[in-house]
Formats: C-alpha cells, structure tokens, sequence
C-alpha cells in the first residue's frame, strides 16, 4: 500500500502531486541519484552520517534532515547507498521508527550475500517490504541514469518497482526470486573487475621491467583484444574440455615464470601472478600438466 502523495511537481503549465522519496548515504553515488531524481521533479528527503554531505543536496532541492529517522517520514520508498552490511543495518534501525505503512526498503549497497538474506527475511519478519538493487555504476552514471543494476526477492514487489527503478539505470536485471542473489552476482562483477585492474597493473608493471613504457604497453590491446576470448575459455571450462589442449598447463606454468623472473630482475614484482602459478603448480602436482591450463578451474565446475 503506498502513502498518500505530498511532495509536488511542476511541468510546464501542469503541476503534478508526487510521491516522497528518501535517500540515505549521500556518498558520490547517492548523491547523484538524488541529483538526477530532482532533475525528474521528484520530492527527495536526504540524510548523511556526516550531515554536511546531505546539506549540499540542498541546492539542488532535496530537504536534508539530521536524523534518518526524520528523513524517511511520509517517504514511500526508502533508498540507500552506504559503505556496507554493518552501516545498512545499523541505519535502517536508527530510521525503523519513522517508516510509514507500506513503506519499502530499496538497497543499492553492495553487501554480502550471506548478510542480505538474513536482512530481507529481518524486514519480512516485520511487516516491511526488503528490495535489494546493487548496482555497476559510477557516480557520472547514476546522475545519467545509465549502468546497470541488478535485483532480486519477491517478483511481484520487483515488477510493481520497475517503472521506477528502470529510470535510474540504463539497465534493470532481474535475477531470481532469492533475495540474496543479486548480492552474490555483484560480488562476481567486482571479483572480475578487481581481477583483470590487478591484471593490468601486472602489464604495465612487466612493461615498466623490461623497459617497455606504459604508454606502449597498452597499445598492444589496440591490435591484441584478449578480452574476445574471455566467452570461449568460459565455454571451455563449463564444458569440462580440457584433455585437447590449445595451451597446455606447462607451458602456461613456463610463462608465468619468465614472467616472475623479468618483473625481479626489473625490481617490480607482480601481484596477481604469483598466485596463478601457484594454482598452475598445485594442478600440475595432481597430473594435469598436459591438459589445458583452463583446467585450474576444474573444481570449481563440478
């Protein structure tokens, strides 16, 4: 049940009522989905820990409050973007006393799984409706309303949102009824990311050793995409096709180690290399050194 519209619009010659939105967390993201919510005349409530943050939202025509408690009141939907699990509930019961009868909860934190399922059958235990929606996105795409964000829980719930929701991304996946599930699939996103930025630091610091300026180094991937292979080595590896080879263990295992060696001899150790050739070695161990080198996932498919 939604609460009775009190916040008010004008376009054009028309002026429309509007529901009351409340945003907690004015971080660079936050921020600026309140900023791109105002330019769409609707009617934000604001609160930040650090209570200037939420002040300068002002300007822009939000209404900054002090307490969140004070923030959600007449809100129908309750937004936040915080740093973690212990901030999203530890604000969520400062604001528990001002939620109104229908109010729904919509996280765009990026929590853990484990901690969002436990926070969403919390919220269902009381009566109050629990959306989690994380988030790829930047600060600039969040004030353009591009990206992506991701949702899971109760389908009804999820498609009553949507009109919603879609206006704040470019776009909106839902992904299963569970409503850990979209935690766990942005912790993926940003397993991979964190992945291949580590991977780059180790180009470019491979580079920076063998004398090879950054600059150079880089435009290797104008003419060699390795990310157009990343679709076929997760077909090879979810099809369990690792005994034809098209790079075998061994020889990946010899890279990795001309690799290690230059990077010492340079002065600029590797991160992320390291511990691939430890994997590479601990599956050469059980026998595979001959098999694919996609066969380090193995266990983790079967």
């Amino acid at each position: 049940m939604r609460l009775a519209a009190v916040g008010r619009a004008a376009y054009g010659d028309v002026a429309m009522e509007r529901d009351v939105i409340a945003f907690l967390g004015m971080g660079l993201l936050g921020s600026n989905f309140v900023r791109a919510l105002r330019r769409r005349g609707e009617a934000v409530q604001v609160w930040n820990r650090t209570a200037d943050k939420a002040r300068a939202l002002e300007a822009d025509g939000a209404k900054a409050f002090a307490d969140p408690a004070d923030a959600v009141r007449g809100a129908r939907r309750v937004h936040l973007t915080l740093s973690d699990d212990g901030a999203v509930d530890e604000v969520l019961e400062r604001a528990r006393a001002g939620f109104g009868e229908g109010v729904i909860i919509v996280d765009h934190t990026t929590t853990s799984a484990t901690g969002t399922a436990v926070r969403a059958k919390c919220w269902a235990e009381r009566g109050v409706a629990f959306q989690h929606t994380p988030v790829f996105m930047a600060p600039q795409n969040a004030l353009e309303g591009t990206g992506f964000m991701l949702a899971s829980g109760d389908r009804a719930r999820f498609d009553a949102l949507a009109p919603e929701l879609t206006k704040m991304t470019g776009k909106l996946t839902y992904v299963g009824p569970a409503p850990e599930r979209a935690a766990g699939i942005k912790l993926l996103g940003n397993l991979f990311l964190m992945s291949f930025t580590v991977g780059l630091r180790d180009m470019l610091g491979l580079g920076k050793a063998l004398g090879i300026a950054p600059a150079e180094a880089a435009s290797m991937l104008e003419w060699f995409n390795p990310g157009k292979t990343v679709g076929a080595r997760l077909k090879r590896i979810l099809d369990g096709d690792f005994v034809h080879p098209s790079w075998e263990l061994v020889m990946a295992r010899k890279d990795a180690r001309l690799m290690m060696e230059e990077a010492e001899r340079g002065g600029l150790p590797l991160a992320i290399i390291p511990a691939i050739a430890e994997e590479m070695d601990r599956w050469i161990a059980k026998g595979h050194g001959k098999d694919d080198w996609t066969v380090v996932a193995k266990d983790v498919i079967g």
